[in-house]
């Protein structure tokens, strides 16, 4: 695929453009034309982002391709930017992928405003998309803020009987974040004589307070996102009150974007600050994978539990990222994509469950082989990945960060790898109780296995779940040139 092709734009603006084509023959009467639109416009969607990763090239380093840059709003500078490197790029493919699983996953579920709920995620999967690949500051804001509306919609409109409450929680924390954010960026513009462009604040040397100050601005933006410890408290009523889709997409996607921030903007724009606060960073994020993997045991709502496990395992993400040497890096970048799987996977089992029993509660179920022995197996393999069992994507990410901390500190590994311990006791006691033993009662005895439908995202998950964890070189191979340019980038003072 030729540099000049904007193939950037296609990615970003092709599901926006079908959500609203959705949403102009959407009716509830017949669902049907709404339905394939969605079906059609995410296919196509992750269609076009498969040359990012055929024409991606490994030789240039950290160097941004497919670029994309025009003139948006001359008179503040600001440019309509994108590009990505290999850090963005597997991203922008994962979000593409999931978005065809969700829509494929409520094909017959949602039932009342068809037409708005596939639209929304669809905009939401070309915003997200678009985050990925800014390289404005200005612009960046813009799609990471605009994210915020379809997800605020789809937990409040198609919500649980909470969900107006986690749609206003979820929406104001993401909101005061971000705020400081964009302080941050127009502190960094005057410093930079009035340029918005990401890769310019890159470059800009700043005195150790500025950085301190634009460090943990950003910070408070995207620990929100991720979410870390103790910021984290709207993620599991977002997830328990979110349409098992939302969940996916929250779970898959939206978390990853903070994770993206912190190397993005926290740890090229201050890199001294980030050296200084690393030892703040590693402890939050090993409260998160500790204590939070012990909340997660006393969950009895296997959303919840869903939820708590998924804050665990993106403080995995954060301490890889903040050990600064490229196993750790690499190991949490590979985190990020197995976690979008394993978790988008999990999230599916529930809602499979969910569509049959309307019920959540793990005390609710049991005995559940008996009668589905197909979702069964599934469920136990995305479990054993979620636990991180080698073979699975969940090991690889886990292991490279745990090879990363002994590194640095041998107790930073140690209590890492405490989550893989206590990762495995949620996660099985959960199996245990809903698959496993006897039928408990009329509703599990009543079950029907997985149909065509729900057979077809299972598999596809459960292929890439498999084939990471067996064979995870493609990602690392198109991941690390940009790691070791950025790790070589933080490695160098800017205090002016």
């Amino acid at each position: 695929m030729a540099q000049g092709f904007p193939i950037l734009s296609l990615v970003t603006w092709l599901p926006i453009a079908f959500g609203v084509a959705v949403l102009a023959v959407g009716n509830d009467r017949n669902p049907a034309p709404a339905r394939w639109t969605a079906l059609v416009g995410a296919i196509l969607g992750f269609l076009a982002c498969l040359p990012l990763w055929t024409g991606f090239s490994t030789a240039t380093g950290g160097a941004m391709q497919f670029e994309e840059l025009l003139p948006w709003i001359p008179l503040f500078n600001v440019n309509y930017h994108l590009g990505v490197d290999g850090i963005s790029m597997p991203l922008i493919a994962l979000n593409s992928f999931m978005t065809v699983l969700v829509v494929v996953a409520h094909w017959e579920v949602v039932t009342d405003k068809v037409a708005q709920y596939l639209a929304a995620f669809l905009v939401m999967s070309g915003l997200i998309n678009g985050t990925f690949a800014a390289l404005d500051a200005i612009l960046f804001y813009v799609f990471f803020e605009a994210m915020l509306i379809p997800m605020f919609l789809i937990i409040g409109v198609w919500g649980g009987p909470n969900r107006v409450y986690a749609a206003v929680k979820f929406f104001l924390y993401t909101l005061l974040g971000s705020l400081l954010m964009l302080a941050a960026f127009v502190y960094l513009y005057h410093q930079t004589n009035g340029s918005f462009e990401i890769l310019d604040y890159h470059k800009v040397p700043l005195g150790m307070t500025a950085q301190v100050f634009v460090f943990l601005a950003m910070f408070m933006s995207f620990a929100v996102k991720v979410p870390m410890w103790p910021v984290h408290t709207w993620l599991p009523d977002a997830h328990v009150e979110a349409p098992t889709g939302g969940s996916v997409i929250l779970a898959a996607i939206t978390l990853k974007i903070g994770a993206y921030g912190f190397l993005r903007f926290n740890m090229p724009i201050a890199p001294d600050a980030s050296h200084a606060l690393a030892g703040f960073m590693i402890t939050l994020s090993l409260v998160a994978v500790v204590y939070i993997g012990l909340v997660a045991l006393a969950q009895s709502d296997m959303k919840k539990l869903i939820a708590y496990s998924s804050i665990s395992h993106m403080g995995f993400v954060t301490l890889g990222f903040f050990l600064f040497n490229a196993d750790g890096v690499l190991g949490g970048l590979v985190q990020m994509v197995s976690h979008g799987f394993v978790s988008a996977a999990m999230f599916l089992c529930v809602g499979v469950l969910y569509d049959r029993v309307h019920s959540r509660q793990i005390s609710d179920y049991g005995g559940v082989a008996n009668t589905m022995p197909v979702f069964a197996a599934f469920f136990v393999l995305f479990a054993m990945a979620n636990s991180g069992l080698p073979a699975t994507s969940g090991f690889v990410g886990e292991f490279f960060v745990i090879m990363g901390a002994v590194k640095v500190n041998f107790w930073y590994a140690f209590l890492a790898a405490t989550t893989l311990v206590f990762g495995a006791a949620y996660t099985l006691w959960m199996v245990k109780r809903v698959i496993y033993g006897e039928v408990a009662n009329d509703n599990v005895a009543a079950l029907r296995d997985v149909n065509a439908r729900e057979l077809v995202f299972l598999v596809l998950l459960a292929a890439c779940v498999l084939a990471m964890g067996v064979y995870p070189k493609p990602f690392a191979d198109v991941m690390n040139p940009t790691i070791l340019d950025l790790l070589k980038h933080v490695a160098t003072s800017k205090l002016s």
